[in-house]
């Protein structure tokens, strides 16, 4: 198994990326007429991965690598109720008994996904300090004070290839950063983009397990 492990600071957000692929698994060559989708794991009682951060990976991804990319919503509609939170696969041996229904497959095959990445994890705040007060009179209002609070956005994309029934790879990412929000009179925040800056890092680092030509 190789992987790779580099380390991006940007503003007030760091990005870690880990990469893992089986050894021997080959770039991904797309054919003319495959696709993929991107989809959100959202089995979990606790979190849902975010149906925005699907969509932003997809359109990283698509210009980076030209891919042919069907958005989550029409893939759930044409396959519900099979991909539900309750009923989506979440291994490989799942999605092969699916695949072993007549209908389940044809759908799948008149649409012409061939791989499908699966994205879990979500973002969060995990520390919050300071105070804000605001007050209003006839005079006038204003308000007064400084707030932080810690973002961490941590997603794990899963690659399946659902020709062959394999996992062509995995890609984590970890951003997290600190935002700010200073009042005198008005309040002016300082918003850490972590999600955007996780979704930037997924994106890419999911580019490189296609060949052919990355555009910047």
């Amino acid at each position: 198994m190789a992987a790779a492990t580099l380390a991006i600071s940007a503003c007030s957000t760091t990005t870690t990326i880990d990469e893992y692929r089986e050894s021997g698994v080959r770039d991904i060559t797309l054919g003319d007429n495959e696709k993929m989708v991107i989809l959100g794991r959202r089995h979990l009682g606790d979190h849902e991965t975010e149906p925005g951060l699907i969509s932003c990976i997809g359109k990283r991804l698509n210009r980076k690598v030209d891919a042919d990319i069907i958005e989550e919503p029409e893939f759930l509609n044409q396959l519900y109720p099979w991909f539900e939170p309750r009923t989506a696969p979440l291994k490989l041996r799942r999605m092969q008994v699916l695949m072993g229904d007549e209908q389940i497959a044809n759908q799948i095959a008149a649409m012409g996904v061939r791989y499908m990445v699966w994205v879990d994890g979500n973002t969060e705040t995990t520390d919050s300090n300071g105070s804000l007060s605001c007050t209003l009179s006839p005079a006038g209002g204003g308000c007064f004070g400084f707030a932080t609070w810690d973002r961490l956005s941590s997603y794990e994309a899963i690659i399946w290839d659902i020709q062959e029934m394999e996992e062509k790879g995995r890609v984590r990412v970890d951003t997290e950063g600190t935002s700010y929000l200073v009042a005198v009179v008005a309040p002016v925040p300082f918003i850490a983009q972590v999600q955007s800056e996780a979704c930037e890092g997924m994106g890419n680092q999911l580019a490189t397990f296609f060949d052919g030509e990355v555009n910047e």
